[in-house]
């Protein structure tokens, strides 16, 4: 296939190729669960540190102590 082989490009094909939205839902509910996936290991990443740890750590203590 050469360039001379591909249609030309008017302004009705254009505007038919751009309207066309087929796959945009799913593009956007995989932009969405990429974003979650981040954001989760991004958690996964501050829980593990000890700075954090030892802060939920001495907050469930406190809540569990009876004065």
């Amino acid at each position: 296939m050469t360039p001379h082989d591909l249609p030309t490009l008017t302004r009705r094909r254009a505007a038919e190729l751009f309207a066309d939205e087929t796959g945009a839902a799913t593009a956007e509910y995989a932009i969405a669960t990429m974003a979650a996936v981040a954001f989760a290991g991004l958690l996964v990443i501050i829980m593990r540190s000890d700075e954090v740890r030892g802060i939920l750590t001495d907050l469930v203590r406190r809540a569990l102590t009876v004065s």
